[in-house]
């Protein structure tokens, strides 16, 4: 397998995919999409007043879900870096000021918060690091939450990709960047628990193909 490289990562979407893209995943998923998520944030167990810091927020589609659990004596800050996201962002959670927030930062560079946080929630985002920045959001994660907070992964599961359906072979070798790969192959939990996580809890999804990995400080 060849060298894994940063550059090659799909994470960061910009352009016609940016500025569409809800939209396109609603087409991709044919219709599927939507649904999946408001369960996957339901199963997260967010409770009223709950502050939730949204790595890689993208368009503030899931901030919105989660602040219908947090309700106005919550907090949500979402960290998004893509100009068009950003955007997206500002006007839809521009109703919610004092409650909901965008910060320009970087989720694989360290992060100035320290036990704020009772949830970390990320969304299709981790896979697309190589380790070493994966490592580096594991650790902000952990920073970040107060003692008994939850790290929220929502993202491929962990499985065998030679023996998984065709599909899922086709989808992630075909339009995937290549760490995605790499990500299904290691042990999630494990590479948790080297950062001081436990207590974990899992929802499988799609044929148990997507899962959403909850973890305690």
């Amino acid at each position: 397998m060849r060298e894994l490289r940063q550059e090659d990562s799909k994470v960061e979407v910009r352009g016609f995919e940016a500025r569409h893209y809800d939209t396109l995943m609603n087409l991709i998923t044919l219709g599927w999409y939507p649904g999946f998520i408001r369960q996957a944030i339901f199963d997260i167990g967010i409770q009223p007043g709950n502050k939730i810091l949204d790595f890689g927020a993208g368009t503030g589609r899931n901030a919105l879900l989660m602040y219908k659990y947090t309700g106005d004596k919550g907090k949500i800050t979402a960290l998004e870096i893509g100009p068009e996201m950003q955007q997206q962002l500002r006007e839809k959670i521009a109703p919610y000021a004092g409650t909901m927030e965008l910060m320009d930062l970087r989720i694989d560079e360290p992060l100035p918060f320290r036990e704020e946080y009772d949830i970390v929630f990320t969304s299709f985002v981790l896979h697309g690091f190589i380790q070493e920045k994966r490592d580096i959001i594991i650790q902000n994660a952990y920073n970040t939450l107060k003692h008994g907070g939850r790290f929220a992964i929502l993202d491929y599961a962990n499985f065998n990709m030679d023996k998984a359906a065709w599909y899922m072979r086709y989808a992630i070798r075909k339009f995937e960047c290549p760490m995605a790969e790499d990500f299904i192959s290691r042990d999630t939990r494990k590479m948790l628990r080297a950062f001081g996580f436990s207590n974990f809890e899992e929802y499988f999804y799609f044929k148990n193909y997507l899962r959403l990995l909850l973890a305690e400080k």
